[in-house]
């Protein structure tokens, strides 16, 4: 493709979004504001759904444009409630520990963030993966025990733990690396 067709393209996708921000961007903040019952929430939230349209390669058209801005709302506003709930467990488990023993603001910031990431990996592994894992690392149950709970083989659980594990391993040393190229470095 050319240079001046991409450009072209890319008009035409502007003009899309902008179409679909005028004539549904009211209706969006309202099914927002129903959905999470904060009027500032809705107003951020559907500005975050037309910036992820924005962001995305794919044409913005849509047949029912409605239903693609609900769909699009609809993840997101999962992620709210989850992101909310992990908050609340995390400040939940702060204030259990003694004032004299708290991190930093800062690494508390870093720790919720972590906190955060591996979540949404574990949302993406299959149910008996996640549950594998997390019986492991938060009830220290051996493959043996945990391929009783699961009825599984032996080897089926430690795949289901090496599976999740791998998982994190890969969003540690992805952050790692992001973290170096941002500051200059590679490793």
């Amino acid at each position: 493709m050319s240079a001046a067709e991409l450009a072209l393209q890319e008009r035409l996708k502007q003009q899309e979004l902008q179409v679909l921000y005028r004539n549904h961007h009211s209706w969006l903040q309202g099914w927002l504001r129903h959905k999470l019952g904060n009027a500032f929430d809705a107003a951020d939230m559907a500005q975050d759904v037309f910036l992820r349209i924005l962001s995305r390669q794919s044409p913005t058209k849509a047949a029912e444009p409605r239903a693609y801005l609900s769909t699009i709302a609809r993840g997101m506003v999962i992620d709210h409630w989850r992101r909310r709930e992990l908050e609340q467990a995390w400040l939940k488990a702060l204030a259990a520990v003694p004032a004299a023993e708290l991190p930093s603001a800062e690494s508390r910031l870093v720790w919720f963030e972590t906190l955060i990431a591996i979540d949404r990996v574990l949302d993406t592994l299959k149910p008996p993966v996640r549950q594998a894992f997390l019986w492991a690392q938060l009830e220290g149950l051996s493959c043996p025990q945990i391929a009783l709970r699961l009825d599984v083989s032996l080897a089926t659980a430690e795949r289901y733990v090496a599976k999740a594990l791998r998982r994190c391993y890969a969003l540690r040393f992805e952050s790692h690396v992001e973290s170096h190229v941002e500051s200059g470095f590679e490793s």
